[in-house]
């Protein structure tokens, strides 16, 4: 539009110079070129005022700007001044609320610590008393051993007949030798010791070494192994992210007997693998269960060392690669002392897992010795340790980690830590001071069990797909092939699962 204008502009000044030039020339009697020259005088006259007044209108819009840019300065600076006065304000009432809250926070602080000091002091004095009284009492069976063992060898000799003199054959005479036979107390004078008892468990009451593992075997074959379920929980805020699956055996009495109790048993009759087998099964089930209601809940399924180098093992990676959708929701833990036995087959059956995505643990930690880089390039993501080891109240070898740096050091190199068998809320309070960022124990829940009837469901609605076929030796997996074929359907709800159950930890 400019440029049209001058244009315009610059014609019509050849024009009127162009007149004027033929009108002198006409009019007046100039010459050719003077009428030439005239013109261009003109012209030129013409083409000066029109940049004098361009000029002068472009001076005029510059300053009106630079008036209106001054006018929104003064705006600006005004409106500032008030931010800036309206933000001391605001200063100093957030001072005044601070002053306040220290003034409140500072008794409370001082009363929370004092009460802490006295815990631990509580907490010193009861164990001292408690070691005390472990004594007192070690000393009073000892004493009391001591004294029964004297009394028995005295009604002994005085039941033994002297040299050549011929025993009383009155009823009361072979009295004292009779009480001395009977009397569980007096083992001098026993005739057969007592059978050897295996175990101290009511369900196992009984019971030999031999009876007790088949009556495992027997139980694992006839899916005799519930499955409980206890939470892990975040710190302080105590919401569950995990949960741990363990196994108890279900006795013919009704007792639930716990891992610890039969593991030994387990181990010493090979039956390791195929409860592992059974574990990892419904931990899958329960899993793929718990994924229909939150996919961020994870769960910890416990392994041993002899699974990983059992015949049945390349069954159990092929259940794992069938069902490595679920990797990063399942971890398989792995005790201390499994991990310092492992050998060269173990730690490649580990590579084989973490290749398919799965994650693992180390629980049951009996000290801190941990090398965070190996365990890391292992697959290995947590770390379990017994609270009281943390705060040190294990009496566990010395170690170059200290408890309070341990979580820091672990999170390095991608390592959660995770403080177990929590009973008091004292505790708690110090694993906090340790950055501790997990918890579990009976202080936040017990184990429950998973209905078995919810584990049959999620098999029966998983097995209307159609399973590949099984090949020679997969019978201990036969469910599993079973059961991962496809993902679990949606139909049914999660507490039909872990109703009255794991859902309400």
């Amino acid at each position: 539009m400019v440029r049209i204008s001058a244009i315009f502009i610059a014609v019509c000044m050849m024009l009127i110079a162009g007149s004027l030039g033929i009108a002198v020339y006409l009019r007046f009697g100039f010459t050719g070129a003077e009428a030439i020259l005239v013109g261009l005088a003109v012209l030129t006259a013409l083409a000066v005022y029109n940049a004098i007044s361009a000029r002068l209108r472009d001076r005029a819009e510059a300053s009106s700007q630079i008036s209106s840019l001054a006018r929104t300065s003064g705006d600006l600076a005004r409106q500032l001044a008030e931010f800036g006065s309206r933000l001391n304000t605001m200063d100093t009432k957030v001072e005044q609320v601070l002053e306040r809250s220290l003034a409140t926070a500072q008794p409370l602080a001082a009363e929370l610590e004092e009460l802490t000091i006295l815990v631990k002091q509580l907490a010193d004095s009861v164990a001292a008393h408690d070691l005390a009284l472990t004594s007192a009492a070690a000393r009073s069976r000892a004493e009391a051993t001591a004294v029964l063992a004297s009394t028995a060898q005295s009604l002994a000799d005085a039941a033994a007949p002297s040299a050549g003199q011929a025993v009383p054959a009155s009823p009361d005479a072979a009295a004292p030798a009779a009480f001395a036979v009977d009397a569980p107390s007096t083992p001098a004078v026993s005739v057969v010791p007592a059978a050897p008892v295996e175990s101290t468990i009511a369900a196992f009451a009984g019971l030999g070494r031999d009876d007790i593992i088949a009556l495992l075997r027997r139980a694992i074959d006839s899916g005799k192994i519930d499955l409980f379920l206890q939470p892990i929980v975040t710190l302080p805020q105590r919401k569950v992210h995990y949960y741990e699956a363990v196994s108890r055996l279900k006795a013919d009495n009704g007792d639930h007997v716990a891992a610890a109790d039969f593991l030994k048993y387990a181990e010493a009759g090979s039956l390791m693998p195929k409860l592992d087998h059974l574990a990892v099964l419904r931990c899958v089930q329960v899993v793929r269960r718990l994924q229909l209601k939150n996919r961020d809940i994870g769960l910890f399924c416990n392994l041993s060392g002899a699974t990983l180098t059992d015949s049945t093992f390349p069954h159990l990676l092929e259940f794992a690669e069938a069902n490595r959708a679920i990797a990063p929701s399942l971890v398989f833990e792995f005790s201390q002392s499994a991990m310092r036995a492992m050998g060269p087959i173990e730690h490649e059956s580990l590579a084989a897992l973490a290749e398919r995505g799965f994650r693992f643990s180390m629980d049951r930690l009996a000290d801190l010795r941990v090398d965070p880089r190996e365990l890391t390039a292992r697959g290995f993501r947590f770390i379990k340790a017994p609270a009281a080891l943390l705060l040190n109240r294990a009496g566990a070898a010395s170690t170059d980690i200290h408890p309070a740096d341990l979580s820091d050091l672990l999170g390095r190199f991608g390592i959660d830590l995770i403080a177990e068998r929590i009973e008091s809320e004292p505790t708690v309070v110090d694993l906090l001071d340790y950055d501790v960022r997990f918890g579990q124990g009976f202080l936040f829940a017990p184990p429950r069990p998973v209905r078995a009837e919810a584990l049959q469901a999620v098999a029966a609605e998983v097995g209307k797909s159609d399973a590949p076929p099984q090949g020679k030796g997969e019978a201990a997996l036969a469910p599993a092939a079973t059961a991962t074929s496809e993902p679990v359907s949606a139909r049914g709800t999660l507490a039909q699962l872990i109703r009255a159950g794991a859902a309400r930890i």
